[in-house]
């Protein structure tokens, strides 16, 4: 659905969708976007939650979003094409956590996560494009996090959710690219927000005590880290706003010294047990005729 021009405000230099806005990340994106100028389509559960959060605003459109639906992502879209006639940056944020041993989590546990942190992130973008395509221009962000890059004990099934993400990053990246859409996966390391508390993370009631010294110290560690993380997410929303000005935006956007760090050391393991395992690796190929 295209809006017609008297629909259209006029002075907004972007038009933004955010998926879950109504708190952490993506509600410090929406009020760095809205104090830049721009307007925000800013989704939730209950759209109730972003009246709560930003109250009036004539440059925001509150919307009732659960992305695991997608008749409503589709209402959600054409509402945000009524307002405001385009989307510029689509912003794929609603996600949450799972906090415990690979072999701790039920099946439904980690359904229920790919549903929302895969599948969702899915369902929103097939539902943008169309209009992006049309226009020849946007630019999709997709949080991942310092755990796309990185797994570890605790918080293996998140970080699959979020090595997916990666994956489906890096192929959009390459097929939007001809036509005039960026892609870029944001990679937050800890950020001073509420993930780790019980509203974004869910922990998974069964354990095993074998695994209390690897994914049992990271359920303690996660405890005493909520809401003291080093990352301060007032300026991870400045550093979103530089990279959508930005007319060559990268891939991906690591935010924070901690994904550095882990990004330095992965790298870094990678080409030792590459290199130690080279000459077995080189072995596979048929010999040359």
């Amino acid at each position: 659905m295209t809006a017609t021009p008297a629909s259209i405000p006029a002075g907004f230099p972007r038009v933004w969708l955010i998926t879950g806005a109504s708190r952490g990340l993506g509600a410090r994106m929406a009020e760095a976007a809205l104090a830049h100028g721009d307007a925000v389509v800013a989704t939730a559960r209950d759209a109730a939650s972003i009246a709560q959060r930003f109250g009036e605003h004539p440059a925001l459109l509150g919307v009732s979003l659960d992305v695991t639906d997608e008749a409503q992502i589709a209402q959600a879209v054409e509402a945000a094409l009524a307002r405001f006639g385009r989307i510029d940056v689509l912003v794929n944020n609603a996600g949450f956590g799972l906090l415990g041993a690979v072999e701790e989590a039920t099946a439904d546990e980690v359904r229920k996560l790919y549903e929302t942190n895969v599948f969702g992130l899915l369902n929103v973008t097939r539902a943008v494009l169309p209009a992006m395509r049309a226009r020849r221009s946007g630019h999709i962000l997709n949080l991942s996090s310092v755990g796309g890059q990185r797994s570890g004990p605790g918080f293996g099934i998140y970080c699959s959710t979020k090595f997916a993400v990666e994956g489906l990053n890096e192929a959009l990246h390459h097929e939007l690219a001809p036509l005039g859409i960026h892609v870029t996966a944001v990679e937050p390391g800890y950020f001073r927000t509420e993930f780790l508390e019980s509203t974004s993370l869910t922990v998974s009631p069964r354990l095993i005590a074998d695994y209390e010294g690897t994914a049992g110290q990271v359920r303690a560690a996660a405890r005493a880290i909520s809401l003291n993380q080093p990352g301060d997410p007032q300026k991870l929303a400045q550093a979103v706003l530089a990279l959508v000005a930005s007319p060559t935006p990268p891939m991906r956007l690591p935010l924070g010294t901690d994904t550095l760090q882990a990004i330095g050391e992965k790298i870094a393991y990678l080409e030792r047990e590459t290199a130690e395992w080279a000459e077995v690796a080189a072995s596979t190929d048929y010999a040359p005729a």
